[in-house]
């Protein structure tokens, strides 16, 4: 299975001649009636291999980590992340394989939280304050820095929204250490780390309009990261998710709220904003619906209009899209795919 991206590679490498590469794109795009820009492509499955080495990178990283870790924590935790770097120099810079790479990356990363973590809990006497909230911190700054180092060697498209959620439990975790009992203001601050990386994402995004080059994986990578930062805290704020957050009016609201992050997903031609509200906008509409009396089949009732729903703004994304952009200014329609 081949990506655009890998033609691009291809045509940089000279294997391939831009003129067949545009050729091959456009039958493709005609045979599925739908663009490059439009499908989000990413890669995750390079073949079967894929998923029979990721087995096997599970169980070997499992029980390395088990065995070291029974010695002592923080062994366990470096053999985990050097164990997962030294596989990552063939199974990801040598043979590019996708899903054993994702794999290798989160266990690096975790690895060195968990060696962060853990000589923290171990060096730092709880006198001087919750050893396991600057554990956390600590954890976060070294997943960051390892995030950083992954990069730079591998330049797997994860892994700068890796680094990106890192950095945001870095922040959130050093904000509850200084500020404990920072309840309402942690969400808060959980939404304006979802916003900025958002803005990340849109940073990626806009540099690779045509969505031809690996700068678009990062990007994709990033809005999935960023759509439950920005979706959980907004709808926690409203109330929904609370005891008595159920009444006809935050659920409109929160209907409402989902029109909007629509808007902006059909705008940027990425859909990670609307499956990450899904479960609240289901909530929402499940409550509209008892509060219309429909008790009984308000479950089937909600699960028939939210599919519905989705399901023909996806056979009616491209024209809706093209309605949206055409109402749009043009200095922010050049920003994003063209429709």
């Amino acid at each position: 299975m081949y990506s655009d991206a890998d033609l691009t590679d291809a045509v940089a490498s000279g294997a391939i001649a831009p003129q067949a590469a545009d050729a091959l794109r456009a039958f493709v795009a005609n045979r599925q009636a739908t663009s490059t820009p439009d499908e989000e492509q990413f890669r995750l499955l390079t073949g079967f291999n894929d998923i029979f080495v990721s087995i096997a990178t599970v169980l070997l990283l499992t029980s390395a980590w088990w065995l070291a870790g029974s010695v002592n924590p923080v062994l366990g935790a470096a053999t985990l992340g050097g164990l997962s770097w030294a596989l990552g120099e063939y199974f990801t810079r040598r043979r590019r394989m996708a899903l054993p790479s994702i794999l290798l990356l989160a266990s690096f990363t975790g690895g060195m939280f968990s060696f962060g973590w853990n000589m923290v809990r171990m060096f730092l006497p709880d006198s001087l304050g919750d050893s396991a909230q600057w554990a956390v911190v600590a954890g976060a700054v070294l997943a960051v820095a390892a995030t950083v180092a992954h990069w730079r060697r591998f330049h797997v498209p994860i892994t700068i929204a890796a680094g990106a959620l890192a950095s945001v439990g870095a922040a959130i975790a050093l904000l509850m250490a200084i500020w404990p009992n920072l309840e309402r203001g942690t969400m808060v601050a959980i939404l304006i780390c979802g916003l900025g990386v958002f803005a990340l994402a849109m940073r990626w995004d806009m540099s690779d309009r045509t969505r031809t080059t690996r700068r678009s994986d990062v990007a994709f990578w990033l809005h999935l990261s960023a759509a439950p930062l920005i979706v959980h805290p907004t709808f926690q704020l409203l109330g929904l998710l609370d005891s008595d957050g159920t009444d006809l009016g935050r659920a409109a609201v929160a209907v409402g709220v989902y029109g909007l992050l629509a808007l902006v997903a059909l705008v940027v031609d990425r859909r990670a904003l609307l499956v990450s509200a899904l479960f609240y906008v289901l909530y929402a509409i499940s409550a509209l619906l008892k509060a219309a009396g429909a008790l009984s089949f308000s479950l089937a009732l909600t699960a028939l209009v939210a599919g519905s729903a989705l399901l023909v703004l996806s056979a009616f994304w491209h024209p809706t899209r093209r309605a949206v952009l055409a109402a749009m200014p043009s200095g922010l329609r050049d920003r994003v795919p063209a429709a």
